[in-house]
């Protein structure tokens, strides 16, 4: 990695004489709260995949199974959905087979909760490395969000097998739909909006840590209100339960990706431009916290 080093300004008072060596990177503070330096960013590339590939090496390496855990916690997630709330409380899945339904649900939800949850604690987790040595922060949360996004296409696999089994059976009809076009757009939105409250919540933590013990209660709860477990043309039309459901952005994302694969799913025209705008408003509201809080987080923490 290229040497970082800084602007040294030597004067000798007595002799009039004024020293100034000039080098090839310079370290300033930041004058601006909303400030990305892509060009540093870039620069720092390869730490950038150093940190995604210890995310997705180390999290199974002393397990016995090791990977297989990628296929696994959704396969058993899906087997309980189906269970509790296919068999016990029988929900309606729209005539599609339950655990492609479920896993359609499950898979994209997982991608967020795995970016905000990896996010949420980047100043706790990494206090160590950032006290003693320089890069941009923002390298940590990001390649959260790329080590998420690997763990979402193996996660992705998993569900074109049960896709594809089912689409031949007897009894089920459905199919991909042209709104596959959409899905980068969807998986952005899904992982800026989880590094957007990421941001926002690791700032918070680094001073007042009772927000770590709401974050695992807060996207349960969040969960529930998205239509992963039920579709949310169930619901009643006009309903108070509608209304708020249909005001969590995460659930249009959700219900576009659906849609996309299966083709049924209730789509509200302005849906994907309210996920994209709250997107927006989520992640420039996170980068700036984070921004403010970096610069003196060492010192709170």
């Amino acid at each position: 990695m290229e040497n970082v080093k800084c602007i040294f300004e030597n004067k000798n008072m007595g002799k009039g004489l004024n020293k100034i060596e000039s080098w090839d990177v310079v370290i300033k503070p930041k004058s601006s709260w909303f400030k990305l330096n892509l060009r540093e960013l870039i620069r720092y590339y390869d730490l950038l995949v150093m940190f995604i590939k210890r995310d997705i090496v180390t999290v199974y390496k002393q397990t016995v199974l090791g990977p297989l855990w990628y296929f696994i916690q959704p396969i058993l997630t899906t087997a309980v959905y189906i269970l509790v709330f296919g068999k016990i409380a029988g929900m309606s899945t729209d005539g599609l087979p339950k655990p492609v339904f479920y896993l359609c649900g499950i898979i994209i939800w997982n991608y967020f909760s795995e970016c905000f949850i990896k996010t949420s604690d980047t100043f706790l987790t990494n206090q160590n490395i950032f006290g003693k040595i320089y890069f941009p922060r923002l390298i940590v949360p990001i390649s959260k969000v790329v080590s998420g996004l690997i763990k979402f296409c193996i996660q992705f696999i998993l569900f074109l097998g049960f896709y594809l089994y089912y689409m031949f059976q007897e009894g089920y009809s459905y199919g991909p739909t042209w709104y596959l076009v959409l899905l980068p757009v969807l998986l952005v939105l899904m992982g800026m909006v989880g590094l957007g409250f990421g941001l926002l919540f690791t700032s918070l933590t680094s001073k007042y840590r009772d927000f770590k013990f709401l974050i695992q209660f807060g996207v349960q709860l969040v969960m529930y209100a998205s239509p992963i477990i039920y579709p949310l043309g169930s619901l009643e039309d006009g309903s108070t339960l509608k209304t708020v459901i249909s005001l969590n952005p995460l659930s249009h994302i959700i219900e576009y990706f659906k849609y996309a694969f299966l083709g049924k799913a209730e789509i509200i025209d302005w849906g994907i431009w309210y996920s994209g705008l709250f997107t927006i408003l989520v992640l420039f509201i996170g980068i700036i916290v984070f921004n403010r809080t970096e610069k003196n987080f060492v010192d709170t923490i």
